[in-house]
């Protein structure tokens, strides 16, 4: 009886719709609460006209109207149905309805619940649709207008063409990707023009060329951001890189590329150089990269830039010699020579390590007495170092470690590792100050130290000889020492006897003596730009950059694995030396270590002058305690810089 009922309702109803040609094109049948949609058709009839594209509305609003039906059908929504989106239009005839209001949010979020759970490529494809309107809406263009609070300042369909829009890889999806920066224009009218006026709008707009950048290249499209906020500036400077690849890589090995990968914004970015929206090729007169105007762009921010900062080369490429021969011939230099050191120290220290470890365990060579031993006894020891090299050598430790710190955070910006460092600094800027600092007093102890050395040696004019035992500088019995060293390892001949330096000592002497050298200079020249191209040419800022960070790299290397090695963590010395902090040695660790020395001394009568007591308990506990710290300090330091490295290779 009720399935009767409900089918007199439906032809009732019917019956008054064609004879009373009402506006109302969709009706709810009761019985299950069904909605019966109208096919797209009826919508078309008025839709479809070309020529009756735009229609006034009561209140003087002009609406576009025209849908091309072949166009619509191809798109992405060509299975909806019209009312499906514009669910307010409930008439026919509609003029006197509001504007009409599509919520594509809310339809996407619907069909994304529906298909929840359901591993299936429209579930796939919803996600993504979903992911893009997460991003939407975190955009500026989500945000109210300043103008009217109730809006948006831009909505999904005045970027897109809801009526066409393609699948990925389809002609319509091209099409509009072209037509991206007249849409943008829309809105942004300035920077529509500026664009059409540059390389990437000719490229687009006269040439048609499909790869050229449009808006949403740069801006993103869907998470995009106001310009001034640090977020945006970064992916913009990221985007530069999807189709200037080589150019962003050598910006990224600059200070300027180093600090922005770390995530600031305060050094100069690709548009802060090249332009934004006008961006011209390098050779066009109204470039700001153009020679005739590349120092005004560089005095934006080094004000008192000299003319020598044009011969600098922001790009530099090491791996390009025929445009960059002295950066490509620099870079190599500083690459064989980190290899052939490394090559030749770290075999050394393999080979000792197995000897020494191999004599320990056949009851050869030194055997140190046990701890218990040495507190038992009063044991003689020997001073080695005054307290003015102990605290020489204590500041150089620190600095350095603060150097490597500071410096490898920005050469190794790309790490997982170097932002949270930068962030425990205070930031970039903070970190320039803690790296000058350093350097100043890494720089000062040098200078102190060669006052000092220079002063011992004028003081013993009479007796001091410049290849003598006690001279830091090589000569040729190393090389005989070097050689017995090696027939040693084998299992040839003795062990070496050694006077006050052994060649390795005088090895790790003089490594940071020529790095304090190159690594000061270099660093200097890199402090002071404005002076440095006064007087150079702005192309010695590339080398010195190379140089600064190779030497500093290689001085790091060697420092906390062959200096560490030779001083504390060889057999006889494990698991560290403090004599460098107590001043003091075991007097039979000495004669083992500089049995020429000890004969040397006890043979001149002056021995006994550097005969002293054992060091107190709070100084070798102090000893301790700062040794281990500096030691594992150095590790730390080590293992990020090794990762840091690696990733780079």
């Amino acid at each position: 009886m009720k399935g009767i009922v409900s089918t007199i309702k439906v032809v009732a109803l019917f019956c008054v719709l064609g004879v009373l040609n009402t506006n109302i094109y969709a009706a709810e049948v009761e019985e299950g609460a069904h909605k019966k949609i109208i096919p797209n058709k009826v919508c078309i009839r008025c839709h479809s006209d070309e020529d009756e594209k735009v229609e006034t509305l009561d209140d003087g609003t002009e609406v576009y109207i025209y849908v091309d039906e072949e166009k619509f059908k191809e798109s992405v929504h060509g299975s909806q149905n019209c009312v499906g989106c514009h669910t307010n239009i409930t008439k026919k005839y509609h003029q006197e309805q509001p504007v009409i209001s599509v919520s594509c949010i809310q339809c996407h979020q619907e069909q994304w619940e529906k298909q929840q759970g359901q591993d299936n490529p429209e579930y796939q494809r919803l996600d993504v649709v979903m992911q893009q309107i997460d991003s939407y809406m975190s955009s500026v263009h989500a945000r109210p207008s300043m103008a009217d609070q109730s809006k948006t300042n831009a909505t999904c369909h005045n970027c897109h063409d809801p009526h066409n829009i393609g699948t990925l890889g389809s002609e319509a999806r091209a099409d509009h990707r072209m037509k991206n920066p007249e849409v943008c224009g829309q809105c942004h009218e300035k920077e529509k023009e500026l664009y059409l006026e540059s390389i990437h709008g000719k490229e687009v707009v006269e040439k048609g060329n499909t790869n050229a950048a449009v808006c949403s290249d740069c801006h993103t499209t869907h998470n995009i951001a106001s310009p001034e906020e640090d977020s945006m500036k970064l992916t913009i400077t990221k985007n530069c890189g999807n189709c200037h690849e080589t150019s962003l890589k050598t910006y990224r090995a600059s200070y300027h590329g180093q600090v922005n990968r770390l995530g600031y914004t305060n050094t100069a970015k690709c548009y802060d150089c090249h332009g934004s929206h006008d961006l011209r090729k390098v050779d066009d007169p109204a470039s700001t990269v153009h020679l005739n105007n590349r120092l005004e762009t560089c005095q934006t921010c080094h004000e008192d830039a000299p003319e020598g900062f044009l011969s600098f080369h922001p790009h530099g490429n090491a791996d390009d010699y025929e445009r960059y021969p002295m950066i490509w011939l620099t870079t190599k230099f500083m690459n064989l020579l980190i290899v052939g050191v490394f090559l030749f120290f770290w075999t050394h220290v393999l080979l000792w390590f197995y000897r020494e470890y191999s004599d320990r365990r056949a009851g050869k060579g030194y055997q140190p007495p046990a701890e218990a031993q040495l507190a038992a006894t009063e044991q003689v020891y020997f001073r080695r170092f005054t307290a003015v090299w102990r605290i020489i050598h204590l500041l150089f430790a620190m600095s350095t470690m603060t150097l490597v710190l500071s410096g490898s955070t920005l050469l190794f910006s790309h790490t997982a590792w170097a932002p949270f460092v930068i962030g425990l600094l205070g930031g970039p800027e903070v970190e320039a100050v803690i790296h000058r600092t350093a350097a100043v007093t890494w720089l000062s102890v040098f200078i102190a130290h060669f006052g000092i050395a220079l002063y011992n040696i004028i003081t013993n004019r009479k007796t001091f000889r410049w290849f003598g035992p006690t001279s830091m500088i090589p000569n040729l019995q190393d090389l005989h020492d070097v050689v017995g060293m090696f027939r040693w390892f084998f299992g040839k001949g003795e062990r070496p006897s050694f006077d006050r330096w052994s060649y390795w000592q005088k090895f790790d002497y003089w490594a940071p003596f020529w790095g304090a050298g190159v690594i000061g200079l270099s660093g200097m020249m890199l402090f002071s730009p404005t002076l440095t191209a006064s007087i150079l040419p702005g192309s010695v800022f590339n080398i010195a950059t190379i140089i600064h960070a190779e030497e500093a790299l290689l001085a790091t290397m060697f420092l906390f694995t062959v200096h560490f090695f030779n001083a504390h963590f060889r057999p006889d010395k494990f698991p560290m030396s403090t004599t460098i902090f107590t001043g003091a040695i075991p007097l039979d660790e000495f004669k083992h270590e500089h049995s020429l020395e000890y004969k040397r001394l006890k043979e001149n009568g002056e021995l006994e002058k550097y005969l002293i007591k054992k060091p107190s308990k709070a100084l070798q506990r102090g000893s301790n305690v700062l040794g281990a710290i500096l030691i594992f300090s150095g590790l730390t330091l080590l293992t990020l810089v090794t990762i840091g490295y690696v990733s780079m290779l």
